[in-house]
């Protein structure tokens, strides 16, 4: 009677975490060596300590899961419980997606993040209406100009075949008389090596996980705009989390946040460094580039504040009194 008092006893500790245990898989759009990515598994690592193993977090680096346009797709239809999207990447549903490439409006780590607390309310609610919860932004460094030739005005972008990710940089390629070609992250590399594109916007991160040295000469570090990356969990996915469970998710990913934008600080000269070290001719835009791109950045703000309508006039608004 005793032996199978504890034998019924030790199934019961064995069922009790497979019963408990929740495991949600995290489709993340760039490499696992990106400082994103590496900030993802962290905060995947960390939920799964803090909720004593309850929630499992397992990410899909490098589009493996789901293609960078399809991710928020997947977590709003639930086939994906959270993953990671560029915000931006989804201007075409909403202005607010876009608010933070539009060029110069917000060009430092102080003023992307002034930019981020007036957005982040509104993307909220368009996020809620959706069926998901924000956890966590993290942005990009400073975005400069990759071009395989010399770059000193816009006339000289004409002709090129720049990539496009967003409704942003396809305009600046249409005004600019260069050809815009639809390529996200993962695809760079390969679209470089065939000849798809020879020009595009973007930070040194990007440029050093493509390995844009190999084909390309000339980076102009116009620190154009700060594009950030997001976090975002399906609602009803997260309404099934017990409540203890739940928090551990909100303050990992507030530490995460946290993170993420300090890293991205940290190593945003680094990577310019390392375009520099392989060969890039690394270098400031000429004056009549710079003043050419601020023209055009006024001349983009103006168009967003007209799409974006009162509500998006209050968010800048908002952002330019802070």
């Amino acid at each position: 009677m005793f032996r199978r008092l504890i034998l019924a006893g030790a199934a019961g500790l064995l069922a009790l975490p497979a019963a408990a245990q929740t495991k949600w898989d995290l489709p993340a759009a760039y490499p696992a060596t990106n400082f994103h990515s590496i900030n993802i598994q962290k905060f995947a690592d960390a939920v799964k300590a803090g909720s004593g193993g309850k929630l499992e977090i397992v990410m899909h680096a490098g589009g493996s899961l789901f293609k960078a346009p399809e991710i928020k797709r997947a977590v709003q239809t639930g086939q994906a419980p959270l993953g990671e999207i560029l915000i931006s990447n989804f201007e075409n549903e909403d202005p607010i997606f876009g608010l933070d490439v539009v060029p110069f409006l917000a060009t430092s780590f102080p003023e992307a993040k002034k930019l981020w607390a007036a957005q982040k309310a509104s993307l909220e609610k368009k996020l809620a209406s959706q069926g998901m919860i924000a956890l966590f932004s993290v942005p990009w460094p400073p975005q400069g100009l990759y071009a395989k030739k010399e770059i000193n005005s816009l006339a000289d972008m004409k002709g090129l075949k720049f990539r496009a990710y967003n409704r942003g940089t396809s305009r600046i390629a249409e005004i600019a008389g260069a050809q815009p070609v639809t390529i996200q992250a993962a695809e760079l590399s390969q679209a470089l090596a065939t000849g798809k594109a020879d020009s595009f916007i973007s930070s040194g991160a990007t440029g050093v996980d493509s390995k844009v040295w190999e084909q390309l000469t000339h980076f102009y570090d116009t620190q154009a705009w700060l594009p950030k990356n997001l976090v975002m969990v399906n609602k009803a996915a997260f309404d099934k989390l017990d409540a203890a469970t739940q928090k551990v998710v909100r303050d990992e990913a507030a530490k995460a946040e946290a993170a993420g934008w300090a890293e991205s600080e940290r190593l945003a000269k680094g990577f310019l460094e390392t375009l520099a070290k392989n060969g890039m001719k690394v270098q400031a835009p000429s004056a009549r580039l710079a003043q050419e791109y601020k023209d055009l950045g006024k001349r983009l703000t103006d168009e967003w504040l007209e799409k974006a309508g009162a509500d998006g006039r209050a968010v800048v608004e908002a952002y330019r009194k802070m």
